[in-house]
């Protein structure tokens, strides 16, 4: 059980008109010196580099580097077109990122008419690059700074899952499942499909965890594996049978996954709304889930034995986490800690344009 919340312990200092600011939706380390985090409302990465701690701050970081993803992919889409990149795994060598693969409606806005905010909210589109699930290679240069690269010295090349700008062999497998599949067309924010969780089982084999849908208060993974197969990825067995998708129903009082994490053979995934409300954001612990996976041969399990750890702090419309990790042990003093990052940061977790504040919690 987590012990203590530091509020505002960890300052992340962004460069002024970089690809990353504020809306942070993944988070990953690189030993003790390098954070690497995703926003949601760009088609990029920003690594970030630890500095000197101010005043009270615990840690520090900045001297914010950008990395679009067109340097580094063949995209489906234009390389500004957003990515709704929601989930972010280092593994082995590789940085793994999934966008949320969800269509998106248009807002009422003030002062528009009724009529005007009636065919707004009729509007629903898919970003051409939304549907990506990409492995990036990370390179050390000679002075041990890690970087991502289309292709590294050893050979190791950044692949996406095969698809366009409309679907991709994730989305075809499920278009007739018969529990998510009637959800691809349905936003991701009005309970439709929507990924927002990514953590590496074993080599080539990933859970995607779903904000949406929740179906009778029921979340869920979705656990594929994935191998390379020329200039792409392509979806692989998950054993000798042929079974090509696992289902994790997960209860989690009805609140569907904003971020999964593992922590030795702990699987930690932070759970909230699953629609647009100011409700409560909670850490769910799943004791041993690494070896129960990968034990497991049936293509479906329910899983209700969850200890929920805490409950975070919200605000309205804003302060909603969507990001955790591990703190690496060179900065955790001895205490295992996470830090947690969030969408929307309010006044209290912002300072200028350019400079936003996570938390650390401590955790037995």
């Amino acid at each position: 059980m987590p012990k203590t919340r530091t509020a505002n312990a960890v300052r992340l200092d962004f460069r002024n008109g970089g690809l990353v600011h504020t809306n942070l939706s993944g988070a990953a380390f690189t030993g003790p010196d390098w954070l690497w985090v995703a926003g949601d409302e760009a088609c990029g990465l920003e690594r970030l580099h630890r500095l000197d701690p101010m005043g009270g701050e615990a840690l520090r970081f900045g001297e914010a580097t950008d990395f679009p993803l067109a340097d580094l992919l063949d995209l489906p889409g234009a390389p500004d077109d957003e990515a709704d990149l929601e989930g972010m795994a280092l593994d082995g060598g590789w940085l793994w990122v999934v966008g949320s693969h969800g269509l998106k409606r248009r807002n009422a806005r003030p002062g528009r008419s009724h009529e005007d905010n009636a065919r707004r909210l009729a509007k629903v589109s898919l970003d051409a690059n939304r549907r990506l699930l990409a492995c990036l290679p990370v390179h050390h240069d000679a002075e041990g700074v890690p970087t991502l690269c289309r292709e590294a010295p050893d050979g190791r090349r950044a692949r996406r899952l095969k698809g366009d700008a409309r679907r991709n062999e994730l989305t075809q497998l499920l278009a007739d499942d018969p529990h998510f599949g009637p959800y691809l067309a349905i936003p991701g924010k009005d309970n439709g499909f929507d990924i927002e969780g990514l953590a590496v089982l074993g080599p080539s084999r990933l859970l995607l965890g779903l904000r949406g849908p929740v179906l009778r208060g029921w979340s869920a993974l979705l656990e594929v594996a994935v191998e390379a197969r020329g200039e792409t990825l392509r979806l692989a067995p998950l054993d000798a049978t042929g079974t090509r998708l696992r289902k994790h129903f997960l209860q989690l009082d009805g609140l569907g996954v904003r971020d999964l994490h593992f922590s030795g053979d702990d699987l930690y995934i932070l759970a909230g709304p699953t629609m647009v409300l100011n409700g409560e954001i909670r850490v769910y612990r799943w004791p041993a889930a690494r070896p129960a996976l990968l034990a497991q041969t049936e293509p479906v399990r329910f899983e209700d034995a969850l200890v929920q750890s805490v409950a975070l702090p919200h605000g309205r419309g804003t302060d909603r986490a969507e990001a955790i990790c591990d703190l690496p042990p060179a900065l955790a003093g001895g205490r295992p800690a996470w830090l947690v990052l969030y969408d929307a940061p309010g006044p209290a977790r912002r300072s200028g344009d350019d400079t936003v504040f996570g938390d650390l919690l401590r955790h037995d």
